[in-house]
């Protein structure tokens, strides 16, 4: 019986729905682990088909493409090492989230995943069905326990696999980020190598899809929890490890391990990653984003241009007679430090056609947000021309504080393909364009240094739609904005826990009326980049029409 075991650990970037596309990828990691004496080849959960495939998966005709993939990988991977690949599967009438052993020729072994996860991003119920806990699998004299992702959080499964005979855990996951995620995967695998005494990998897909950004941050555990590999956070990379058979069973030969970056980069990171592969998988190479010389556009800007290179984004500003000449100095000012094609397109003409065209319908009524939202619809159409004619995706660059409460305007500034700072608050804007003045990385395209100007930092947010307008003569300071959407949003809290944390109850009554009535227009937005587990779309679902309204006590 061999007493050396080696794992080629593929932390790759699949493209949902891209069988031959994932296939390929499959073939080529294989070659490079039989090139390096592998045993075993692994790749992450559900790669074959991506994650997360939603209802795709309950379409025959995919199910059937996946099955004559899987059959082809068998057929071709079958002189060399076995090949550990994650797809759905039907098992009889039932559909299974698997995990598939392929070997000699033949699929020599098949894991079920018994925990289908069914919170935040995840409907596993909807398309899965919950298999029982299983045994081990046989390779080389080693026997193999493979837990798929949520089976890994909880003990009942691990544990059934030491009492079955398992002498090491590889568990392939499709775990999205959120921010503190990696503590929270960390935490639980160390629970079970401390529980079943066995060595473990966590293998975790990377790369964009939607909203969601899976992270990879592979890792690897002997007994006890001491960290035997670790693999880089948000990109690709291929790991070769060893399993040793000594006095005390199989251990993993220590091997490099990667630093993992702060909570700003992450963050910045996976807004690049997402934003990236969002374009890159649905076909796009170039995007356009109105510059309107506030914060949050500058933020946008920067993303895109570390995302794609500053030669595919093109920044348009659309000033009317009420944008600051400061506004227009710091616009173009930050593209030219991005070194990005930069626009000038005023509308204020344009608004003056559409203000005679509606003025007969519109005699007798003063002025008010009506006239305000025009000027951003204006923006919105002529974006939206430019987008078609150049071929470029529409970014919007609404945050998560705007998002929240609706300070936004649908069809005008909402317009838009997709959203990178969806999920991040307005202070932390501030603290994300602070970070990327002060960071540069080498996955970053675009420049080092302070690429996003001081005064646009330090300036007070305003919309420019009116003379003298500030972000805070129709919403609370930003610092108490958030602390109220913080509790009302991400902790589903209530007017009484605003009050317990010493916030002004009108202000949390407010606060929550808007976030109630702008569920329509969230319902209509751009997708973005999810950094919490309260991301707006499959982490927070509310209906449209709601009179509820909380109480304090």
């Amino acid at each position: 019986m061999a007493d050396r075991f080696r794992i080629t650990l593929g932390q790759l970037n699949p493209i949902l729905g891209d069988i031959a596309g994932n296939a390929a990828q499959t073939r080529a990691l294989w070659q490079e682990g039989r090139d390096a004496g592998a045993d075993l080849v692994a790749l992450p959960e559900m790669f074959l088909s991506g994650y997360n495939a939603q209802d795709l998966v309950r379409k025959p005709a995919f199910l059937d493409d996946i099955e004559t993939a899987i059959h082809g990988l068998a057929r071709d991977l079958a002189d060399g090492p076995a090949l550990a690949i994650g797809a759905p599967w039907r098992d009889g009438s039932a559909l299974r989230n698997a995990y598939l052993i392929l070997h000699g020729g033949k699929i020599t072994a098949r894991v079920f995943k018994h925990h289908l996860p069914n919170e935040t991003v995840f409907d596993e119920m909807r398309v899965f069905q919950a298999a029982d806990p299983g045994g081990p699998y046989a390779l080389g004299g080693l026997r193999i326990g493979s837990p798929i992702c949520e089976d890994a959080w909880h003990e009942d499964v691990t544990e059934t696999l030491a009492e079955t005979g398992a002498e090491f855990l590889l568990i392939p996951n499709g775990s999205p980020y959120y921010r503190g995620k990696h503590d929270v995967r960390m935490n639980h695998m160390v629970a079970r190598v401390v529980e079943t005494g066995l060595p473990l990998v966590y293998l975790n897909m990377v790369g964009g899809q939607d909203d969601q950004v899976f992270d990879g941050a592979s890792f690897a555990l002997n007994p006890g929890g001491a960290l035997a590999l670790q693999m880089p956070a948000f990109d690709e990379g291929i790991a070769h490890i060893d399993l040793v058979r000594g006095p005390q069973g199989w251990r993993i030969d220590q091997a490099p391990l990667a630093a993992l970056p702060g909570q700003w980069e992450q963050d910045y990171h996976a807004m690049v990653l997402s934003l990236r592969d969002y374009l890159g998988k649905s076909g796009f190479e170039k995007v356009l984003l109105g510059l309107s010389g506030g914060i949050d556009s500058a933020l946008v800007a920067a993303i895109a241009v570390d995302a794609i290179g500053a030669q595919n984004v093109r920044c348009v500003m659309l000033p009317s007679e009420y944008t600051s000449q400061g506004s227009l100095d710091d616009a173009k000012t930050l593209a030219e430090n991005l070194g990005c094609h930069y626009d000038f397109v005023p509308i204020s003409t344009a608004r003056e056609a559409v203000t005679q065209t509606l003025a007969p319908l519109f005699a007798g009524r003063d002025p008010d947000l009506t006239e305000e939202n025009i000027q951003s619809r204006l923006r919105g159409l002529l974006l939206m021309a430019m987008s078609n004619k150049f071929g470029e995706m529409l970014l919007t660059t609404g945050n998560k504080s705007e998002v929240a409460v609706g300070y936004a305007t649908i069809y005008g500034d909402m317009a838009g393909g997709y959203n990178p700072i969806k999920d991040l608050y307005k202070t932390r804007v501030f603290e994300t364009c602070r970070w990327r003045n002060a960071n540069h990385r080498p996955w970053m395209q675009g420049p080092a240094g302070a690429i996003i100007p001081q005064q646009i930092i330090d300036k007070p947010p305003s919309a420019e739609l009116r003379p003298d307008q500030k972000d805070s003569d129709s919403l609370p300071d930003y610092p108490v904005l958030d602390r109220l959407l913080e509790i009302l949003v991400d902790a589903d809290g209530s007017i009484a826990d605003c009050v317990a944390a010493g916030l002004d109850e009108a202000d949390a009554r407010r606060v929550e009326h808007l976030v109630y009535i702008s569920e329509y227009k969230r319902f209509q937005s751009a997708p973005g980049t999810r950094l919490t587990p309260a991301a707006f779309w499959l982490d927070r679902r509310y209906p449209i029409v709601n009179r509820w309204r909380g109480r304090k006590g």
